[in-house]
C-alpha cells in the first residue's frame, strides 16, 4: 500500500458509529462511499475460473436483432400507476431525497420489477424501458417518478462529493482534458468502457444530442472469457491489486485521495462469482501523486492491459441509442458501458440531458458478496464526503 499523505490520520468516516440524522438524510440512510477492498479477501489469478458460464455471459448477436428480449415498452396501466404515485408523493411535500418504495408504492408493477431486478443482478444485466412520458410530465414529476421507480430496484446513493442523488449527464462546458479535476459525465467527451461506483445505474433520457452520445454496453463476463483465451497475461494483470484509482478530491477526512484496487475480483465465500470495477479515466489522472513518489506510475503492462481491455470491449459491445423517454438500467457488477462523443443542438434548443441514478443492492437483499467492508450496508458504494447531505436537483449545477 502506498504511504499515506499524512503521518496521523483522523478516524475514517466509515468507522464512526451511530445512525445518520434524518434532518440531513431524509430516508435515514447515508451513502457508504468509496473504500479500498479488503485485501485479505482478494484472490490470486489461479483461483479464478477458466471460463464463466451462465446468463451473465452474452454476445451482442444474442440481442441486436431481438429487442423483445431487452426492451420493455411501458403500458398505459404502468404509466398511470407511476403517475398516481408521483402525484401522491408531491402532495405529501416530502423531500425528493426522502423517497422510498414505501412512500412510492407500485403494487401492480411490484412483481415485474422484482423480476427485472433479479435479471439485472443475476441475468443479462440490462433493460431498456421505453415510453416514459417526460414531455408530458416535465422535469419535476419525471424526476419523482423516475426516482420512485428506482427505489424498487435498489437504494439510491450519492454520485459525487456534492451529495447528488439525482445526477445529470450534461455538457457543462468543463475541460475534459483536466481529468484530475473534471468528471467526464459533465462534458461531451467520449466515455470509455467503465463501471460506476454502484451496483446498478439508471439513465433517463430527457433530451437527445444533435449527433453522437450513443450507448455501448458489454458483458464483462464475456470480456473475461475472451481475455482468458486470447490474453491470459492481460487478465492476470487486471486481477492483481496494483491499480490506483483517483478520487479527484472527493475525499472524507481520514481517507487517502486514491484507492489501490483490482479490476476483476471474486465474490467472498465459496464459488464466488467474478465481478469488475473499472474506469480508465480514474487511473490516468494520478501523475500528481506518482511524480512525487507517493504511488507507482502505470507500468507498461498496465498500459497495455488498459488498451487491450478497451479494444476487447469495443469488439464485443451491443450498441443502442437512447431516445427521449427511454430509461436504461444496467448492472455495474458484470456490465461495462461507454458513450460516444457528442455534439449538442445550437441554442435555444435543449442540450443533451440524461437523469442518472446510482443504486445499491446490499447482500441481505440479494446483492453480490463484495470483498469490501460495506458490502452489507444498504447504501454501499457511491461517493460520500464527510456528512455532506443528499440533494436531488432537477437540472445540472
Amino acid at each position: 500500500m502506498a504511504p499515506a499523505l499524512m503521518d496521523s490520520l483522523p478516524t475514517p468516516l466509515h468507522q464512526l458509529r451511530g445512525p445518520p440524522s434524518k434532518a440531513l438524510f431524509p430516508d435515514g440512510i447515508k451513502t457508504s462511499g468509496q473504500h479500498p477492498p479488503l485485501y485479505n479477501e482478494l484472490r490470486p489469478f489461479d483461483d479464478f475460473p477458466t471460463e464463466i458460464l451462465g446468463p451473465t455471459v452474452w454476445r451482442a448477436d444474442d440481442y441486436i436483432h431481438n429487442p423483445e428480449r431487452w426492451v420493455h415498452e411501458l403500458s398505459s396501466e404502468e404509466i398511470a400507476e407511476m403517475s398516481e404515485a408521483a402525484d401522491c408523493f408531491l402532495a405529501a411535500s416530502i423531500p425528493l431525497t426522502g423517497i422510498t418504495k414505501e412512500n412510492f408504492p407500485l403494487p401492480q408493477m411490484a412483481s415485474s420489477l422484482e423480476a427485472i431486478r433479479s435479471e439485472l443482478l443475476n441475468g443479462k444485466g440490462f433493460i431498456l424501458f421505453k415510453g416514459f412520458p417526460v414531455d408530458k410530465w416535465g422535469n419535476n414529476k419525471s424526476a419523482v417518478a423516475y426516482m420512485g421507480l428506482g427505489t424498487h430496484l435498489g437504494y439510491f446513493v450519492s454520485q459525487n462529493g456534492r451529495g447528488h442523488m439525482l445526477g445529470h449527464v450534461k455538457d457543462l462546458g468543463e475541460d475534459s482534458t483536466q481529468i484530475d479535476k473534471v468528471r467526464i459525465y459533465r462534458t461531451n467527451a467520449r466515455q470509455f468502457f467503465h463501471a460506476d461506483d454502484s451496483d446498478l445505474v439508471g439513465l433517463l433520457c430527457i433530451a437527445q444530442a444533435l449527433e453522437g452520445g450513443e450507448s455501448d454496453i458489454v458483458s464483462s463476463h464475456q470480456v473475461y472469457n475472451v481475455l482468458r483465451k486470447e490474453r491470459p497475461d492481460v487478465l492476470k494483470t487486471l486481477i492483481e491489486p496494483i491499480w490506483y484509482f483517483d478520487r479527484k478530491g472527493e475525499v472524507s477526512r481520514g481517507e487517502e485521495p486514491y484507492v489501490r484496487a483490482s479490476v476483476f475480483y471474486l465474490e467472498k465465500g465459496h464459488n464466488g462469482r467474478v465481478f469488475s470495477k473499472w474506469d480508465p479515466y480514474f487511473i490516468r489522472s494520478l501523475t500528481r501523486f506518482s511524480d512525487r513518489g507517493l504511488i507507482p506510475p502505470l507500468s507498461p503492462a498496465q498500459l497495455e492491459a488498459a488498451q487491450v481491455l478497451e479494444e476487447t470491449c469495443k469488439r464485443l459491445a451491443l450498441h443502442m441509442v437512447l431516445e427521449v423517454g427511454d430509461i436504461q438500467f444496467l448492472s455495474n457488477v458484470h456490465i461495462l458501458h461507454a458513450r460516444t462523443e457528442y455534439k449538442d443542438h445550437a441554442p435555444p434548443a435543449p442540450r443533451r440531458h440524461l437523469m442518472r441514478l446510482w443504486l445499491a443492492t446490499p447482500e441481505s437483499e440479494g446483492g453480490w458478496k463484495l470483498p469490501f467492508h460495506d458490502s452489507e450496508e444498504k447504501k454501499r458504494g457511491g461517493i460520500q464526503v464527510d456528512y455532506q447531505p443528499p440533494v436531488a436537483h432537477l437540472d445540472a449545477e
